[in-house]
């Protein structure tokens, strides 16, 4: 493709433009190959526009920049490259991507999902119900990113615009015609989604998290509500909003969307609703009340929580044109989400359940859950926990008043620590249990933290491993270690035995 053309396609404020082809586009430089456009922009950790000159040594035949002074220096000392000038560089990466790509974005009807939590459970049961009848996938979220067949670990819950439109790319290349995204508030707010043209809008639920990052709850709202509004494209045609959530009720004050469909389990709340619950682990069931007809849905997953993720996903894939008998069929076929009160394989009768929950109000859901599962047994909960490094510190406290509220048993423990000592996230979440009068064990060591809380339960008790999830790694302040809750947790019951 001439550059000239890639041009056409770009938001810039001055061009630069030579007679040479672009075969691909880069914003790392060491990815950059011979032919390829490389958009140099302004990071939060580092600045692209220091690596023009190693970008136009391994062969880029143009350069996009977001900084006048590199552009001027590209014009004087290399007339043989192509260089845009432009305002917003993540703006500039998405709009070459595309065009260099081919718009891979237009081939594919594309529902997004956003929220606080259940935006991975939400985008894997929209899979399913999709796939169900015969449609062809791709699904980019926190634990897997699927290329119809194909499965990929993802390195981030949303990646660069780049790195979403070549998984498009390889997509239509295999037939898919639907996408499912989980939207972070950072993805959409540094706008690494820009462009896109969301077909079908989610919400799920906000409640405190990221604020090391947005600062007030205000400004993670607006991030969120931005899916809303359009991304550099149009609003969605569908918005799916739960309207139990108070800021579920502002967005759909607010809402743009030319469809408005709204789920909730209160009474009279929403248009689309869950009737009749039963849960049992392993098994949800409930009647799905809609404005042109009820159907019971049954699904393997279990908990409250899930109803609402089995409400957003029944609803997208309505809006996305299946049918009620559809949607109850692809509910059933939903096979588990991994680190997503995932139960550990056990011979002897104990359970031990992991899961995501890394926020007081996910970890107050997923006790809440267990408690309910153990009440007829009258067991007791086993909670282990950790707060993340380098993240919002002031929701450490809450979780462990969470934890201590629910609790029987209260494990705390290291989590990611990251560059923090972990001694001291520990002392701050310890603050929150002793608000509460539940017993807590303190165990620095993960590994060994587990062990604690599996051999303190009997059978009839519910053993929660929260916050890691699906994550196979624990991230230190010495750097990475692989870590896996499943498969210790797994080594502690067989030895055991």
């Amino acid at each position: 493709m001439n550059w000239e053309t890639v041009c056409g396609g770009l938001s810039a404020e001055e061009r630069f433009c030579t007679s040479v082809e672009v075969s691909g586009v880069e914003y790392d430089s060491r990815r950059v190959g011979r032919g390829s456009v490389f958009v140099a922009m302004r990071g939060d950790a580092t600045d692209g526009n220091r690596y023009i000159e190693a970008a136009i040594a391994q062969g880029a035949a143009a350069v996009v920049t977001d900084s006048r002074l590199a552009y001027e220096q590209l014009r004087r000392e290399h007339a043989e490259v192509g260089a845009a000038l432009v305002g917003r560089g993540r703006r500039a990466l998405a709009e070459v991507s595309s065009e260099v790509m081919g718009h891979p974005e237009r081939d594919l009807a594309l529902s997004g999902v956003t929220g606080t939590n259940g935006k991975t459970t939400t985008a894997f049961l929209l899979e399913a119900m999709l796939r169900s009848v015969g449609r062809t996938c791709v699904l980019i979220g926190t634990i897997e990113t699927h290329v119809g067949d194909e499965v990929r670990v993802s390195p981030h819950t949303t990646p660069e615009s780049r790195d979403v439109l070549e998984i498009f790319e390889n997509g239509v290349r295999v037939g898919a015609t639907e996408a499912v995204m989980e939207m972070s508030s950072h993805a959409l707010e540094q706008e690494r989604v820009w462009g896109l043209p969301v077909d079908v809008a989610m919400f799920t639920n906000l409640t405190q998290d990221h604020l090391d990052y947005h600062g007030t709850m205000e400004k993670y709202f607006a991030a969120k509500a931005r899916v809303f509004e359009g991304v550099g494209a149009p609003p969605p045609r569908v918005a799916v909003i739960n309207s139990d959530d108070p800021y579920g009720k502002r967005l759909i004050v607010g809402n743009r969307a030319s469809q408005l469909m709204t789920y909730g389990l209160e009474p009279m709340s929403g248009d689309y609703r869950a009737e009749e619950i039963t849960l049992h682990a392993g098994e949800t069931r409930f009647i799905f009340k809609t404005p042109n007809g009820d159907a019971p849905v049954r699904s393997s997953l279990t908990g409250r929580v899930n109803v609402y993720n089995l409400l957003a996903a029944s609803c997208a894939a309505l809006a996305r044109g299946l049918t009620l008998e559809e949607i109850v069929a692809g509910a059933a076929s939903g096979a588990q989400v991994p680190g997503r009160f995932e139960v550990v394989p056990s011979s002897n009768n104990l359970t031990v359940v992991v899961d995501y929950a890394h926020t007081d109000d996910a970890l107050r859901n997923l006790i809440s859950l267990a408690r309910e599962l153990v009440k007829e047994r009258g067991g007791k909960v086993i909670t282990l926990f950790g707060c993340g490094g380098d993240r919002d510190k002031t929701k450490r406290p809450r979780m462990g008043r969470a934890a201590g509220e629910g609790s029987d048993l209260v494990v705390l423990t290291s989590d990611n620590p990251r560059s923090e000592d972990p001694t001291t996230i520990i002392e701050e979440a310890l603050a929150g249990v002793r608000e509460t009068a539940t017993k807590c064990i303190v165990e620095q060591d993960r590994a060994a933290a587990i062990e604690i809380a599996i051999r303190a339960a009997r059978v009839g008790d519910i053993v929660l491993l929260a916050g890691k999830g699906h994550e196979k790694i624990q991230i230190l302040r010495d750097g990475t270690v692989p870590f896996d809750d499943v498969a210790v947790a797994a080594g502690v019951l067989k030895e055991i035995g």
